[in-house]
């Protein structure tokens, strides 16, 4: 029995894991990684260690209380009517007090996600919150956290107590009517099962006190079992799609036909009816202000939101095609470099696709050769959680080195030289160039220097193109946004 719940519990967590992983990007927009937290650490908590107590304890208890009525009602059997009378009350305290421990059990998981969320926050942008000295403010901001959810844990504690106090109460009165039944009735009973009468019912007012207190703690837990049932409506990716040719895409060339993109069902256009095309190998320079759809484009490519119009690739519109496949042909290098725990090998090579040779190699191409060949360990440098133990520029590079293996026909740099010095933005620039001569390149930039080699320059703003040619061109047209943009940095000394 045991065995089975922890199989449910095991269920659980798996069903809620799959859930999470196949949601959309609008899930991840709305939801707080500390909610997430919340949900793996405390819901599961309690699925695992206190349910499988709690049902083991409450059925126990149930049975034996069933054993001490039936000696009970054996030797008076008009005990029979109290004990009835005590079980409703009982069962209508539960059910009256249910009503609020379980909204305050309820409100005490709620109230524990920002706990985990500002702990978690804190502990990404620790060394910003030392730089300015912020930690007064970031410390009462927990205790206040902590506070809110401290009272409605205290709150959930107290209820229960009060709970058990009245029970008590009802208990006491039960064990007294069974005492005096026997002194005041004419029931010539031996005195060894008077005696066997009262301890039991004495033994049964615990067996039932408890019962009916793990019940109420049963059902209180049960919202955990509720929360982690949520997750079940995540809305998830669309599987559907087919495979399309091995060799696709050969060229790299993208079609945008009157797209426009959302980040929810419901909510406002970020993309407004962009149509353009990108012709094989050429490099494209997105740039524009914040809020302007640069990032948007990305999104578009890698069907990571809501949109409608269509994108083709190689003459392929990409919603035909599979999610894992279609993805798995662009590279990306992001603005902030992913790096996970462990060798280096790993996060360069996590399928272990490729020999050491081609590893060395690709290290080579983006100068990381030397440093990692200095470490003891080399291949198998050991790398701390989000590459803590290396500098930024080495984990951009780290993460070139990554596109560099995959040798794919399309690469998206989504403003990957923005937290980097010059001189490791033009090292990626000029490995770019180099190897990904032949590839399809789009530059999403915050410098505008990194666009200026491009073939073309994409001007976005508001969700719209506005403007699309070469840089040259662009240049000389006085009157337009690249120009002025270019002009006005150029002023502030900063071209």
């Amino acid at each position: 029995f045991f065995s089975l719940l922890l199989k449910s519990s095991q269920k659980l967590h798996n069903n809620m894991f799959n859930k999470v992983i196949g949601g959309t990007m609008h899930f991840f927009n709305t939801n707080s990684q500390g909610r997430i937290i919340n949900r793996f650490s405390q819901d599961i908590a309690a699925v695992d260690t206190q349910l499988p107590n709690i049902v083991i304890d409450t059925t126990q208890l149930l049975l034996a209380a069933l054993a001490a009525v039936i000696l009970v009602t054996v030797v008076n059997y008009w005990l029979v009517i109290p004990t009835v009378i005590i079980s409703i009350i009982s069962y209508c305290l539960k059910r009256f007090c249910l009503l609020t421990t379980r909204n305050v059990k309820r409100l005490e998981g709620v109230t524990r996600s920002p706990v985990f969320e500002h702990l978690s926050a804190s502990l990404q942008g620790l060394s910003t919150i030392r730089a300015f000295q912020a930690e007064t403010n970031l410390r009462e901001e927990f205790y206040s956290h902590q506070d809110l959810h401290s009272c409605c844990y205290h709150l959930f504690v107290t209820t229960s107590q009060g709970f058990g106090y009245f029970l008590d109460c009802f208990c006491s009165i039960y064990i007294a009517i069974v005492t005096l039944s026997f002194v005041i009735s004419d029931n010539e009973a031996l005195s060894g099962d008077v005696g066997l009468a009262i301890t039991q019912s004495i033994s049964l007012m615990g067996y039932l006190q408890w019962a009916v207190l793990q019940t109420a703690e049963l059902e209180n837990n049960m919202t955990s079992v509720e929360r982690i049932l949520e997750y079940d409506a995540i809305e998830q990716e669309d599987s559907s799609g087919e495979e399309p040719r091995k060799t696709w895409p050969e060229s790299g060339r993208i079609l945008f036909q009157a797209v426009s993109l959302k980040y929810s069902l419901h909510g406002a256009h970020i993309l407004k009816n962009l149509s353009f095309e990108i012709i094989p190998k050429e490099k494209i320079g997105v740039i524009g202000r914040t809020g302007a759809g640069k990032s948007s484009i990305v999104n578009a490519l890698l069907r990571l939101s809501y949109t409608s119009g269509n994108i083709l690739i190689d003459n392929v519109d990409i919603k035909t095609v599979t999610l894992q496949t279609l993805r798995s042909k662009i590279s990306v290098i992001p603005q902030d470099p992913t790096l996970f725990s462990g060798a280096l090998r790993k996060n360069l090579d996590p399928f272990e696709e490729y020999d050491d040779d081609t590893i060395w190699n690709a290290l080579e191409e983006v100068g990381l050769k030397n440093f990692i060949a200095s470490q003891p360990q080399g291949l198998y440098y050991s790398i701390k959680q989000g590459g803590a133990n290396i500098s930024v520029g080495q984990r951009q590079l780290l993460c070139l080195a990554r596109v560099v293996l995959r040798n794919s026909t399309i690469l998206i740099m989504d403003e990957a030289t923005a937290n980097i010095d010059l001189e490791t933005d033009n090292l990626i620039q000029m490995t770019i160039r180099a190897k990904f001569e032949n590839c399809t390149v789009l530059t999403i930039a915050h410098r505008l220097q990194t666009v200026l080699n491009s073939d073309r320059v994409l001007v976005m703003n508001a969700g719209e193109v506005i403007e699309f040619d070469k840089p040259s061109v662009l240049l000389n047209n006085t009157n337009g946004y690249f120009y002025n943009i270019l002009h006005q940095m150029h002023e502030n000394n900063k071209v």
